[in-house]
């Protein structure tokens, strides 16, 4: 049902509440504000009750679509598991009353956190130093780059360009050439992971990193990374981590010991922090011995049971934003890590990697699965047995939406009760040719198609959800 506008309610002179009388004319609120920035005519506002107003506010706020009212399978970025504790902790005085300014001594707790927080990174990653400065995971590409070209600068390297396999993440090729650097494309191989020999022959002098998702973004683990180390190490060539698929490896594999340089995390996506709607967020950077001396400042440093900012690194690339990061998705992440511990972060990657191979063995016989073999924590399946029957991708993922059964990625934070209906859902879309498709009208008990049957040849009935308006839906995708 289409919500009206708060504006379309009400009627004019209703209140939704009363402030007491001012003790200010007209004529003394000119001395404060100067003329032309007072009102001359009544600001064009809604005029509702206050029950108008919290029942529309309210209505909104159920067309939401959130993990905690529905099944969404895509939970990288922004639904996946959101702990309430976690709010509960980052909304403690001490975390929310504190000011960037205040002098170390009168914020060791926070800066204790800081600490402790970097050295779990430190222990799940096998990097040595991290910063928490940047304010997302697209930010952190960004300081992970400048981290790159510093380490070069340094060294006198002359590198002009960065290698980015054509399976790692969608914004490593933006970040490249935003940092200055031509972005150079390697293939894929038929398995879905890089293809070593078109690696090896992009590799020069001239490239300064190798930018990798691991697992990559068709969910397949680069099962030769080690040998990609040893030819980037040949060139001087630094291997770039972006850390977007960094769940199926918790507590099993870290990327330090695969031999990358720099890593950027997303702690949104890995460590349960709420994000969309552009933010908050947070891309903490970790780095290998030998970048570290460029991490940005400040960095907090322990010294005689005391935490203090540490501005003095003369290498530094500086400050990649104000202060020292997004401090309350710091906290709810370190809240997230220290309740889970060592092993329940890895029951958290063992999770997501069986519930996605869970969903993808439930629907290989519908749809097509490119790249045989196990996937880790994510899927590609394709659609071209049914684009044979005229049924494309696009209208597959449309018709899931339209049932509000979004089904792309697989997490941790589902049983097997919603995998089994999301895989259902997906075996269930039908098609059918828009000129036969029978006449529908919305009633207030849903939407009735007139000489609609189902495949079992059942009669029309009310309130049998017929096929959506934008679709062609009804013939199955499978037997």
């Amino acid at each position: 049902m289409q919500s009206r506008l708060i504006f379309e309610q009400g009627r004019r002179g209703r209140r939704a509440t009363r402030l007491p009388d001012g003790t200010m004319g007209d004529a003394a609120m000119s001395k404060y504000i100067p003329p032309k920035n007072l009102r001359t005519t009544p600001a064009a506002l809604p005029e509702v009750s206050e029950i108008e107003m919290v029942r529309h506010f309210v209505n909104l706020a159920r067309k939401n679509f959130s993990i905690d009212t529905h099944f969404y399978p895509l939970g990288s970025c922004t639904m996946k598991y959101n702990p309430k504790v976690n709010e509960s902790i980052a909304g403690l005085p001490g975390f929310v009353a504190v000011h960037p300014w205040q002098p170390d001594e009168t914020v060791q707790g926070l800066l204790e956190l800081l600490w402790d927080m970097e050295q779990a990174l430190v222990e799940i990653t096998g990097m040595a130093r991290f910063t928490f400065q940047p304010a997302a995971g697209a930010h952190g590409e960004l300081t992970g780059l400048m981290l790159v070209r510093a380490y070069h600068d340094k060294k006198g390297n002359a590198k002009t360009s960065v290698v980015v396999p054509d399976s790692s993440h969608g914004t490593n090729p933006a970040s490249t050439t935003i940092s200055g650097y031509e972005c150079v494309s390697v293939k894929s191989n038929a398995r879905g992971e890089v293809d070593l020999d078109a690696l090896a022959g992009a590799l020069d002098d001239g490239v300064a990193a190798v930018m990798m998702t691991n697992p990559n973004t068709l969910g397949l683990f680069e099962s030769r990374i080690l040998e990609i180390r040893e030819l980037a190490a040949k060139h001087d060539t630094l291997l770039y981590y972006d850390g977007a698929n960094l769940n199926a490896l918790l507590g099993v594999a870290r990327p330090g010991d695969m031999g990358f340089d720099i890593v950027h995390l997303n702690l949104h996506k890995t460590f349960s922090t709420p994000h969309g709607g552009g933010g908050p967020g947070s891309g903490p950077v970790g780095v290998s011995e030998r970048v570290a001396p460029f991490l940005p400042v400040p960095l907090v440093e322990k010294k005689g049971g005391r935490y203090v900012f540490d501005y003095g690194r003369p290498d530094t690339i500086g400050m990649v934003r104000s202060f020292f990061g997004n401090m309350g998705v710091v906290v709810r992440a370190y809240a997230y890590i220290k309740a889970l511990g060592a092993e329940g972060l890895k029951r958290v990657g063992k999770a997501a990697v069986i519930n996605a191979n869970y969903l993808r063995a439930r629907l290989e016989k519908v749809l097509t699965i490119p790249h045989p073999g196990p996937c880790m924590h994510e899927f590609v399946a394709s659609a071209v047995k049914q684009k044979a029957k005229g049924v494309s991708a696009m209208d597959i993922a449309k018709a899931l939406l339209d049932d509000v059964l979004p089904a792309h990625r697989a997490r941790g934070a589902h049983d097997r009760a919603d995998r089994d209906r999301d895989a259902g859902d997906a075996r269930r879309v039908r098609r059918r040719d828009r000129k036969d498709r029978p006449p529908c009208r919305r009633e207030r008990t849903g939407v009735v198609c007139r000489g609609a049957a189902d495949d079992a040849g059942d009669a029309p009935r009310r309130g049998r959800r017929g096929p959506p308006p934008r679709l062609a839906l009804a013939e199955k995708l499978a037997g």
